[in-house]
């Protein structure tokens, strides 16, 4: 193009404006002018036609004055002459396109007129795809028959062409035959809707299960995110965006009522999608399966999209269930509903880690390392500081400890904290060893003890939680106390942990301390419940609940500030 600075004002002067943001948005006439409600602001917006297109295609300023000209009619020099060899690849990419336009057209008559067709409907009407579904996605199959799709095409494309586009592959011995055979065919297309590769779903157990285009000249895997032309405008109004894995996914969602869903067509998002997707927005829902390929998938996703800024939240769908599945079982409103719920990814996060092994500090430590690589990519300060607290609620590790277990790895710019005796630590509090002892010794008041202990619940949840239940039928039920006898209903873990205790050296105790040890007890217990209600108001639930949530949370502080002193 030629120099865009004075391209662009021939355009700016050309332009119908009117016309340009007619096309995007109603307008009505204002006095002498034309007025229309911006899709990103509640009120009207005037400005420059080039930044409205940016704004609206999320594209550079070069690009939104090719599209204002285009619209208009003005003609787009070109930026230079170009080399026959650019004249060639030009001309490849477009006969490229026009074959997988036509390649589609012959895949959906496959599906529509033919016997394998009608039981590639059997099985897609089975999984809940009508006929509507089926035209407004493109879909069609591929026939078993080694070579019927090149046979259509090598008439009108030579050779070389049909070897590049992916369609076909070579055997052997050199002979070409269809690459896709006996399976449901996707058509993938770019952002601007231009049909580049396929993706292709086998009937019946041949493997690989899902089978895709190989790269081209027109088409790179990393470039190009599943339904995003379809899902541009949807992502514009709701400002964010869902990812699935794949196309069935994909479909599901978007009937189900989620049109700003767009697949990876994968379990590996690449940094090029994520860049492509920042054009349109930075809040994603991470949906992929459920199964061990699909949560490393979101682990990885997460690291890159946090890299670039977004803000992450991640839908684990119960019953280990993906998405098309759930929605075919469960129906769009659940599906939907989860995702209006969806917890930020530390939630996420934290609740992977708390399936580790959590009873022992070794285990607390390897917890802690798979989190940190994710705490430090946390843009914001309070933010990380949030999330330490719930970290360390979450895993039952002392906060301070923790604090600056994370501060020193970030200082240093490891990405694990380091064995420190601090954090691998002796199991149980300070207060909850000192009770324990008072339960097996403080023959003075250690059934008082073990009454106001199962009234409160204090010890419910917390590491030492079976050591408690034990010491607390042990004085109630009126027989002396055992300890011997006792320690042999333990766990062996445990039963170690309480002659651990039993062992060490301690003053005499006295009622004064056990009010002590009961009051620490009860604010780790208001944090954990504000942990809790802090989650469920980020779901941002409707009206009286929300209302509700608050005014627990606010009695909840109080009640914390006033035993801080403790």
């Amino acid at each position: 193009m030629a120099e865009v600075g004075s391209f662009a004002d021939k355009v700016k002067q050309q332009a119908d404006i009117v016309r340009v943001v007619g096309e995007y948005v109603q307008l009505k006439k204002g006095g002498q002018n034309f007025r229309g409600l911006c899709p990103f602001h509640s009120d009207g917006k005037g400005g420059d036609v080039f930044n409205f297109v940016m704004e609206m295609e999320r594209c550079e300023f070069p690009e939104a004055v090719r599209i204002v000209a285009e619209k208009c009619g003005i003609p787009v020099p070109s930026k230079r002459e170009r080399t026959p060899e650019e004249k060639r690849e030009s001309q490849q990419r477009s006969l490229l396109v026009e074959m997988h336009r036509e390649t589609q057209a012959f895949f959906v008559k496959q599906l529509e007129g033919t016997l394998e067709g009608k039981a590639a409907r059997a099985y897609l009407e089975d999984r809940g795809l009508d006929k509507e579904v089926l035209v407004r996605f493109g879909i069609g199959y591929a026939p078993s028959g080694g070579d019927l799709l090149l046979r259509h095409l090598k008439p009108r494309y030579p050779e070389p062409l049909l070897a590049a586009s992916g369609l076909v592959s070579r055997d052997a011995g050199g002979r070409l035959f269809d690459r896709f055979r006996r399976r449901i065919m996707f058509p993938i297309a770019n952002e601007s809707g231009k049909i580049v590769a396929f993706g292709g779903r086998a009937l019946g157990d041949e493997q690989p299960k899902y089978l895709n285009s190989p790269e081209s000249p027109i088409y790179s895997k990393s470039n190009v995110l599943y339904h995003l032309d379809r899902a541009r405008e949807a992502l514009r109004q709701q400002d964010f965006a869902v990812l699935v894995e794949g196309y069935m996914d994909a479909i599901a969602a978007a009937r189900a009522g989620a049109g700003n869903v767009v697949a990876s067509c994968g379990t590996s998002l690449a940094e090029p999608q994520v860049k492509l997707l920042s054009r349109f927005t930075r809040r994603i829902v991470v949906n992929y399966d459920p199964d061990t390929a699909g949560q490393a998938a979101t682990e990885r996703s997460l690291a890159i999209l946090l890299e670039h800024g977004f803000e992450v939240r991640v839908l684990a769908l119960p019953g280990k269930a993906d998405p098309d599945k759930f929605i075919r079982e469960q129906g769009a409103e659940a599906y939907l509903k989860l995702l209006k719920e969806s917890p930020a990814y530390v939630d996420y996060l934290v609740g992977r880690a708390r399936q580790m092994d959590l009873s022992t500090g070794e285990g607390k430590l390897r917890a802690v390392n798979y989190l940190l690589p994710y705490v430090q990519k946390i843009p914001n300060r309070l933010l990380r500081s949030e999330w330490a607290t719930r970290i360390s609620q979450q895993l039952r590790v002392e906060e301070p400890v923790l604090r600056e277990a994370l501060r020193k790895a970030a200082s240093e710019r490891r990405s694990e904290v380091q064995t420190r005796p601090e954090l691998v630590g002796r199991p149980g509090r300070p207060a909850e060893r000192r009770l324990i002892r008072m339960l097996a010794e403080a023959e003075g008041f250690r059934v008082q003890l073990a009454q106001r202990l199962q009234e409160t619940s204090l010890y419910h949840g917390l590491e030492t939680e079976r050591i408690f239940a034990a010491l607390i039928v042990a004085n109630l039920s009126g027989d002396p106390l055992d300890v011997n006898a006792l320690a042999a209903l333990l766990e062996e873990r445990e039963r170690r942990l309480l002659f651990e205790i039993l062992f060490e050296t301690q003053a005499e105790p006295s009622w004064d301390e056990a009010e002590s040890c009961l009051e620490a007890l009860d604010r780790r217990r208001v944090e954990r419940e504000l942990a809790e209600l802090q989650r469920q108001i980020e779901a941002n639930p409707a009206g009286p609940e929300m209302r509700g949530l608050l005014e627990r949370k606010q009695a909840l502080l109080r009640k914390l500030v006033a035993t801080a002193g403790c």
